[in-house]
């Protein structure tokens, strides 16, 4: 215990006790091998053996080591810290001045050295009484597919999916199948024959309630969005984007139920070309992309969705604008036939200059048979087809669209640097201001064209316009139709007050929505025999010649 004891005591750093000196005559010339300063060790050393020889001092001792030793803590600090409080006062006279704390320590916390951190730190010192920290478990917040569906939800859909297959023991036939498509999956009627056979893999004709329940339920499609269940109901399995034919199952299930649609069922070829031309404006508004693969994400920053529920809730087709409407596919089907002189289904560079009674000119035709804004689907060289003639007639007539915008930039831009230059605009209306002179119209100088549609449209750097200017402006589509439709030019020119006043008294519609209306009572008036000229929405005269 001896050793023991010593060993430990060792560890006593006696700067702490700051025992009084023994008085002495310190001289300046003394060093610390002077007989009066070893004279003073001695006593110090004598001092200290006999302060541990004392009784108190080494049970005080030992019982300080005890604890530190069943504290797990090493006991050089429980010492350091008690030798001036606890075991000093036996020693000193009462009365006495208390010592005063040490000048520096290397373990105080003030020390600079810990500031500065250029000492190692223990972190594991035993002086602290190690504790394994409790671990709070962090619930999960993040799900990839949504996060699941509510107890509640589940069971109350659980619940009505029971009630629906309770009568259909050996599955639900697609004859049934609308209920679970209305009310348990939340889409539009006509995506019954779509979902029954993503449902019916095996094609038995038969959906039982555990398949169905696979498909929907343990795939977390309770709780996702609309346009999400659209997407994964018409999308193929090992694609994650929409094609034009992922459509026509839903198309040619629209046109066997829709009321408004009855009239075509003894005319298929006029079905087909309807929801081909359906699917063409769906893929012109909505993949802004232009690759013909719609992503989730364009179906939910578009108008698709509120298009889809609103043709299965309207019974009059012509009620619903975007998409489907018959009359707006009428119109689209009768320009193209009206140009299509041999009826091949094909249209050439002479059949596209008699549009709009030879409304554009031929360089601006030119640069689409280039097929510069777009690629044309047909395989026939030269020859623009049908697809091609529906994205040529939306970006016509609704140049205020972000499509019809890049579109017609693509044409002007001649060298595809992203910059439309003074040098371009004048290259397109060259052919304009020979046009208004040879029909004995007064013409317009480039110069002041120029400085007029600086001033409309606002570029972001003078004498340079970009598409992000074009689109910036609600005015743009009148900066094409300056360097390219005649007729067009000419009516801003000489606006209508009435059209600018039924403009504003419904602004939610187009100009798509405009001249498709205009354009379906002209081609009905005709086809009752009257005077096609009546209701013409051609801003040009029909007696005037083309000067060209």
């Amino acid at each position: 215990m001896e050793s023991s004891m010593g060993i430990e005591m060792g560890l006593l750093d006696l700067d702490l006790l700051q025992l009084p000196d023994l008085p002495s005559s310190p001289s300046p010339s003394s060093s610390s091998t002077s007989p009066k300063h070893s004279l003073s060790h001695a006593r110090l050393d004598d001092l200290f053996a006999q302060w541990l020889s004392l009784p108190d001092t080494q049970r005080l001792v030992m019982s300080l080591l005890e604890e530190a030793k069943s504290a797990g803590s090493s006991p050089v600090a429980q010492v350091s810290s008690n030798v001036s409080v606890s075991l000093l006062p036996g020693v000193f006279k009462e009365g006495s001045t208390p010592p005063l704390s040490p000048k520096s320590s290397p373990l105080s916390p003030r020390s600079p050295m810990r500031r500065s951190g250029s000492g190692p730190t223990n972190l594991s010192s035993p002086l602290r009484k190690s504790s394994d920290p409790l671990r709070e478990v962090i619930p999960q917040f993040y799900f990839p597919d949504g996060p699941p569906a509510s107890r509640e939800m589940a069971s109350q859909c659980l619940a009505r999916i029971d009630q629906i297959f309770a009568g259909h023991p050996d599955g639900l036939p697609a004859s049934a199948f609308m209920t679970i498509t209305k009310e348990i999956c939340k889409l539009p009627s006509f995506f019954s024959g779509i979902l029954f056979k993503n449902v019916d893999v095996n094609g038995t004709g038969l959906v039982k309630r555990e398949r169905f329940i696979e498909y929907w339920v343990d795939q977390n499609m309770l709780i996702a969005d609309t346009a999400t269940r659209v997407f994964t109901v018409l999308k193929q399995p090992d694609k994650n984007y929409l094609t034009q034919e992922d459509f026509r199952p839903i198309l040619r299930e629209l046109l066997a139920t829709h009321r408004g649609l009855e009239f075509l069922h003894d005319t298929p070829e006029f079905q087909e070309r309807y929801a081909e031309t359906v699917i063409y404006r769906i893929f012109f508004y909505v993949n802004k992309a232009g690759n013909g693969q719609l992503q989730l994400r364009e179906i939910k920053r578009s108008n698709l969705i509120a298009a889809l529920q609103q043709v299965d809730e309207e019974e009059d087709i012509n009620k619903v604008l975007r998409y489907f409407s018959y009359e707006h596919f009428y119109v689209i089907y009768c320009k193209f036939w009206e140009l299509d002189s041999d009826h091949d289904f094909l249209i050439d560079k002479d059949d596209l200059l008699r549009y709009g009674n030879h409304a554009l000119t031929y360089r601006i035709v030119e640069r689409i048979f280039s097929q510069i804004p777009r690629k044309f689907s047909s395989k026939a060289e030269g020859k623009m087809g049908y697809e091609d003639f529906v994205w040529f007639i939306l970006s016509e007539e609704d140049k205020s669209s972000e499509p019809s915008l890049e579109y017609w930039f693509k044409c002007v831009d001649l060298d595809c640097d992203g910059v439309i230059t003074p040098n371009e605009m004048q290259f397109f209306y060259e052919e304009q201001l020979h046009r208004m002179e040879c029909m004995a119209q007064e013409p317009v100088l480039f110069e002041d064209i120029v400085c007029q549609m600086a001033d409309m449209i606002c570029p972001h750097k003078e004498g340079q316009l970009t598409l992000r200017d074009l689109k910036r402006c609600k005015l743009s589509g009148n900066f094409f139709n300056i360097l390219f439709n005649l007729n067009k030019f000419v009516a801003f020119e000489t606006r209508d007050p009435f059209l600018i006043r039924q403009e504003r008294e419904d602004p939610s519609l187009t100009e798509w929505d405009r001249f498709a209306h205009t354009e379906y009572i002209r081609l009905s008036m005709e086809e009752d025999g009257e005077d096609a000229s009546n209701g013409s929405a051609e801003v040009w005269d029909e007696s005037f010649e083309a000067p060209f």
